[in-house]
């Protein structure tokens, strides 16, 4: 048994379990993320984040859904990422970029009166893809943010049989990747109401990519304009899909839960 010291975070309610692996490396991150991600028998999460050191940018960043599956790029993870590094003293500065499997990502950390970093804006970089996209009777827009979306706005997004749309979708033949699964609704002017299943997780109360991906669609489609509040069961992320770089940027809250040291098999 090892024992490893960890930091529960979540952005707008997507929450993670943090490790820096210089000081704790951790063997086997799949089969630790399906066990301490356990409700009632582990920590509880949507997954693990693994902060490591980089050779290309200030700190490399891996996740690890409760399924042990790896995701490419969690975009309220990294703005928690961010919040971690400072918080531990592992840097002093308000720009960080962290190493992803969706390529390098810079946050832009915001401190309150106290010096205390409390939520962050994230250059997501351009969407890299987006597409009309009909699967079965299920109409929507395919986007990829580094990892695969599928956007479907409807009338009221809270009566969508969420579980059962969204099992169905993530593993279609469709998306030989699985595919992240959102249903939205636009609420006011560039408001917009989103509930997701998330590829590897199942539902989570808030996903950063996905309200990216669903803030691109939402405008492609004609119903938002460039800038809009992506409202989730876990909180709301301001997007802007600026015209002139064609960047995504994201703002959101970054919020420490607790942190204990748990023991490991490995």
């Amino acid at each position: 048994m090892t024992e490893i010291k960890f930091t529960k975070m979540h952005g707008a309610g997507n929450d993670y379990i943090y490790v820096y692996t210089p000081q704790y490396p951790i063997n086997d991150p799949a089969t630790v993320s399906r066990g301490l991600s356990k409700q009632h028998f582990g920590i509880g999460s949507d997954g693990l984040i693994l902060i490591g050191k980089s050779d290309i940018a200030d700190f490399s960043m891996r996740i690890f859904n409760n399924d042990g599956s790896e995701a490419m790029m969690c975009g309220n993870g990294v703005r928690c990422c961010g919040k971690f590094v400072r918080d531990h003293q592992l840097t002093q500065k308000s720009s960080v970029t962290f190493d992803t499997l969706s390529g390098i990502k810079t946050i832009q950390l915001h401190d309150d009166e106290n010096g205390i970093v409390h939520s962050a804006t994230v250059d997501m970089g351009t969407p890299l893809e987006y597409k009309p996209l009909t699967i079965d009777q299920h109409n929507g827009t395919f986007v990829s943010m580094g990892n695969p979306h599928f956007v479907q706005f409807v009338e009221n997004v809270m009566e969508v049989d969420l579980t059962a749309n969204g099992s169905v979708l993530e593993c279609h033949s469709a998306f030989p990747n699985k595919c992240n699964i959102e249903y939205a609704q636009v609420v006011s002017d560039n408001t917009i109401r989103m509930r997701v299943w998330e590829r590897g997780s199942g539902i989570t109360l808030a996903c950063g990519t996905g309200a990216c991906a669903t803030a691109v669609a939402a405008f492609l489609t004609g119903r938002c304009g460039r800038e809009s509040d992506v409202q989730m069961d876990g909180g709301t992320l301001h997007i802007r899909w600026d015209e002139n770089d064609n960047h995504i940027y994201m703002t959101g809250p970054a919020e420490t839960v607790f942190e204990g040291v748990v023991k490991i098999n490995q």
